[in-house]
C-alpha cells in the first residue's frame, strides 16, 4: 500500500506541476561510455512557468548533478534518488535551465557486447527514460528533444569513430574533433527533433550498423539499418517496409508527422520493437534471410511499430487507463497493412485466432479495455477487436474520417478515449455509450458478436468453421470426407483448412489417409507441408523419400522437424541425415546449427575427436559471447545431454544475472532443477567462492529455497 501511495503522489504531484510549468524543449550533449557503462551530459532545457508553484521536479534516478543555473545564475537545489528538485532562480514566463549530470544505470540504458562487437541502446517505455536521461515520468509533459551523442569515451573499439550513432530526428551534423584526454579522434552527432514529444520515447542506438535508405511516395526519408555482419539480409528483413509506410499516410488520411523514420535491429532487445519517435528499435531476431522469412518475419512489428508514429507518439494517452488507444490502435492498423500485402483471407483468419484467444483468456481474465492492469491481449487484441467492431459498424468511410479529425485535433498532444469517441459521434449516429460499456468498460469477450462478424464477410472463414466442426473422422466414416477432403487440398483455398484436414485424419489406419497425405505434403504451401511433419512424428516408410525432401524445405523450422522425426524413424539412415544437416545455421538463434550439434553427440558413428570438438562449440553457444535466444537454446540442448560439466554451469549461473527478465528466470528455473541431484548441489556449492557478489546472491537464493 504504501508503494502504491508514493506512485500515487508522485503522479499527482507531476499533474499539478503541468499546469504550472511547461518544459518546450531540451538541448543535450551526451557522453555515452562504454568502459564504465555510464552516461554523463550537459543539458539546457527551456521552461515556462504559468503560475506560482513551490518546487519544480524533474525525473532523475539515482543521478549526480552540478553547476545547476536558471537564467544563467548558480542556485541551489536537492536531489533524491528519484528526482532532482529546484526552488529558486525561476521567475513566471519564460526560463532557461542548464545543468551537468552524470549517471550510471541499472536499466534502461544497456551496453551489450564490447570492442568491435559494441552495441549500445535504451528502452525507455514506461516511465524509465529518466533513469539515463534527466526529463519526465509524466506522459503528459510533451518536450522537443534535441541530443548531441558525443562518443570520446567508446576507445576500447579501435574503430570507435566507424560506429553510427541514432537518435530521434534529424541529423543535422557530424562533427570529428581531437580528443585532448585520449589524443584520438571522436566523433559528435547532432540531432534535432522540430515537435515535442513524451519522454519515454526519447532513443538513443550505437552500433556497427550499415544504413540503406528508400524514400517513401511523400518523400520522407525511411532510414533502414542493419548489424554490419547482417548486409545481405536487408531485403527479406525490411520486406514491405515501404508499401506499409504508404499504405498508411494513405489509409489513416494523416500525413507522416514528423520528418525521418528509421529502423534498427539490437541483439538483446527486451521486446519485439519499441515505437521511439521517428525510430523503431528492434530485437535482432527478426533479422532473418530469405528462408528465416518463412519462419518468424518483421512484418507485422514493423508495421506495428510504425503505426504507432501516429497512435501513441502524435497523440499519447493520458493515462494507463487509456492505453488501448495506442496498444489497439497500433494493432489493428498493423492488421490493416498485412491485409494490404497478404489478403483478406489472411486478415480475417488473425483476427478469428485472436477471438478464440480472447475467448479462452475471458474466462479467466476480468480486467477490462479501460483498466490501466489490463493484461496485453486485452489491451492489444482486444482493443484492436473493438475498432473492427465500430469501423464494421459505422462504415470504412465514417471511420477513417472519425480516425483523422482525431489525429489532427489533437496532434501533439494527450487524450482519453472519450475524445476519440466524440469523433465518432460527429460522423455518426453509432451509440457509442452502449459500445464503450460493452468492448472497453464490461470484461469478457462478445465472441458470438465477433463470429457472426467474420462469417458474414469472409467465405473462407464461415468454410474454416464448418471444416473444424468434423471432429468425428474416424476409420469407419472416412470415405465419406475423403473426396472433399481431397477436392480442398488439390485447390486454392487459403492453408488454415488444409491444415485442419490433416489434423482430423492424422490418427486413421495410413493406408486410408495416405494419398491425402501425399498431396499435402507435395503441397505449394510450406505451412502444410508442416503441419505434416508435425502430425507424423513416426515416418511411415511408404512416406520416407517424399518426407525426405522437406530437410531442403523452405522453412528452418520444417526442416528441424523433419531431421528429428527421420532420425527416429529410420536408425540406419542417421549418417545421412547428419550430412544433410552438418552445414546448417538456421534462424538468428542458430536453432538448426545446436540441433546438429547436440545429435552428434548422440550419433554413435561419429569420431571421439570431431564429437568433441562440436561439443565445445555447443558450449560456447551457452556463453556470455551470444545472444540470450542463442544461449536458451544451448542450454536447452545440454540439459537434455544432463551434462555436469563445470563451465556449462557457470554460464548458466551467469545467466540469472542477465538484464533480460525472459532470459534469467529460464535459467533459475534451469538452476533449480539441476538442484534437484545432489552432485549437482555439491558442484554449484563448491563453485559460490569463484562467482562474482551478484551471481553467489542469486545461488544462495536458489539454494535457500
Amino acid at each position: 500500500m504504501r508503494h502504491f501511495l508514493l506512485v500515487f503522489i508522485t503522479v499527482f504531484s507531476f499533474a499539478q506541476q503541468s499546469e504550472k510549468v511547461d518544459f518546450i524543449k531540451m538541448n543535450a550533449v551526451l557522453y555515452p561510455n562504454a568502459a564504465t557503462r555510464s552516461i554523463s551530459g550537459g543539458i539546457a532545457y527551456s521552461f515556462t512557468v504559468k503560475s506560482s508553484i513551490d518546487t519544480i521536479r524533474i525525473d532523475a534516478k539515482n543521478m549526480d548533478f552540478s553547476t545547476v543555473k536558471i537564467n544563467g545564475k548558480v542556485v541551489d537545489f536537492k536531489k533524491t534518488t528519484t528526482q532532482l528538485l529546484l526552488f529558486e532562480g525561476f521567475k513566471k514566463g519564460k526560463n532557461k535551465l542548464t545543468f551537468s549530470y552524470s549517471a550510471t544505470p541499472k536499466q534502461t540504458l544497456y551496453f551489450i557486447g564490447q570492442g568491435d562487437d559494441l552495441q549500445i541502446w535504451t528502452q525507455g517505455q514506461g516511465r524509465y527514460t529518466s533513469h539515463w536521461l534527466p526529463s519526465f515520468d509524466d506522459v503528459n509533459e510533451k518536450v522537443i528533444f534535441n541530443l548531441s551523442i558525443n562518443n570520446e569515451y567508446n576507445f576500447e573499439d579501435k574503430n570507435a569513430t566507424k560506429k553510427t550513432i541514432l537518435c530521434n530526428g534529424i541529423l543535422k551534423e557530424v562533427v570529428t574533433q581531437k580528443s585532448w584526454s585520449q589524443g584520438k579522434d571522436f566523433i559528435t552527432y547532432k540531432y534535432e527533433m522540430h515537435k515535442p514529444m513524451s519522454s519515454y520515447l526519447v532513443m538513443l542506438a550505437i552500433g556497427d550498423f550499415v544504413k540503406r535508405e528508400e524514400k517513401a511516395s511523400s518523400r520522407i526519408p525511411l532510414e533502414l539499418y542493419l548489424d554490419r555482419n547482417d548486409v545481405d539480409k536487408f531485403e527479406p528483413t525490411y520486406r514491405y517496409s515501404k508499401q506499409m509506410f504508404d499504405f498508411f499516410e494513405r489509409e489513416i488520411g494523416v500525413k507522416y508527422p514528423w520528418k525521418i523514420y528509421r529502423q534498427v535491429p539490437v541483439r538483446d532487445f527486451l521486446y519485439a520493437g519499441m515505437e521511439n519517435t521517428t525510430a523503431t528499435i528492434f530485437a535482432q531476431d527478426y533479422v532473418v534471410d530469405e528462408i528465416g522469412f518463412n519462419d518468424r518475419n518483421y512484418v507485422n512489428v514493423n508495421a506495428h511499430e510504425l503505426a504507432h508514429q501516429w497512435f501513441g507518439d502524435l497523440i499519447t494517452a493520458k493515462s494507463g487507463k487509456h492505453h488501448w488507444l495506442q496498444e489497439g490502435f497500433a494493432t489493428y492498423y498493423a492488421l490493416l497493412a498485412e491485409r494490404d500485402i497478404f489478403g483478406n483471407d489472411y486478415f480475417y483468419y488473425e483476427l478469428y485466432k485472436t477471438a478464440n484467444q480472447l475467448r479462452n483468456a475471458a474466462k479467466t481474465d476480468t480486467i477490462p479495455v479501460m483498466n490501466e492492469k489490463a493484461s496485453s491481449l486485452t489491451f492489444y487484441q482486444k482493443g484492436a477487436w473493438a475498432l473492427h467492431v465500430l469501423k464494421e459498424s459505422i462504415g470504412e468511410k465514417a471511420f477513417r474520417n472519425a480516425v483523422r479529425n482525431y489525429l489532427k485535433k489533437y496532434q501533439f498532444k494527450n487524450v482519453e478515449t472519450d475524445d476519440f469517441l466524440n469523433e465518432v459521434n460527429k460522423v455518426s449516429d453509432f451509440d457509442t455509450d452502449n459500445f464503450k460499456k460493452i468492448w472497453l468498460e464490461r470484461a469478457g469477450f462478445e465472441y458470438q458478436q465477433a463470429i457472426k462478424l467474420l462469417t458474414e464477410d469472409s467465405s473462407f472463414i464461415a468454410q474454416y468453421i464448418e471444416i473444424k466442426k468434423q471432429k468425428d473422422v474416424n476409420n469407419s466414416n472416412f470415405e465419406s470426407y475423403s473426396d472433399d477432403y481431397r477436392t480442398l487440398l488439390q485447390s486454392q483455398v487459403y492453408y488454415p483448412i488444409k491444415q485442419e484436414i490433416i489434423l482430423q485424419i492424422r490418427n486413421l489406419d495410413f493406408k486410408l489417409n495416405q494419398d491425402l497425405v501425399v498431396l499435402a505434403l507435395n503441397s505449394d504451401d510450406f505451412k502444410v507441408r508442416q503441419t505434416v511433419a508435425r502430425s507424423f512424428p513416426k515416418v511411415p516408410v511408404s512416406l520416407k523419400s517424399g518426407y525426405e525432401i522437406l530437410l531442403s524445405d523452405v522453412s528452418y523450422v520444417t526442416r528441424e522437424i523433419a531431421f528429428v522425426n527421420l532420425w527416429n524413424s529410420f536408425p540406419d539412415d542417421r549418417l545421412k541425415y547428419m550430412e544433410a544437416a552438418k552445414n546448417w545455421l538456421g534462424n538468428n538463434d542458430k536453432s538448426s546449427r545446436i540441433l546438429y550439434l547436440y545429435y552428434a553427440q548422440l550419433f554413435k558413428n561419429l569420431p571421439e575427436d570431431e564429437k568433441k570438438l562440436l561439443y565445445n562449440e555447443l558450449v560456447n553457444y551457452s556463453s556470455p559471447n551470444f545472444e540470450s535466444s542463442i544461449r536458451e537454446n544451448a542450454f536447452d540442448a545440454l540439459l537434455q545431454l544432463q551434462t555436469n560439466d563445470e563451465t556449462v554451469i557457470r554460464n548458466l549461473i551467469q545467466a540469472t544475472t542477465h538484464f533480460k527478465w525472459r532470459f534469467n528466470s529460464y535459467a533459475k528455473e534451469a538452476l533449480k532443477k539441476l538442484l534437484v541431484k545432489e552432485e549437482n548441489k555439491t558442484l554449484i556449492q563448491n563453485l559460490l567462492p569463484t562467482l562474482n557478489s551478484l551471481e553467489q546472491i542469486k545461488v544462495q537464493n536458489l539454494l535457500s529455497n
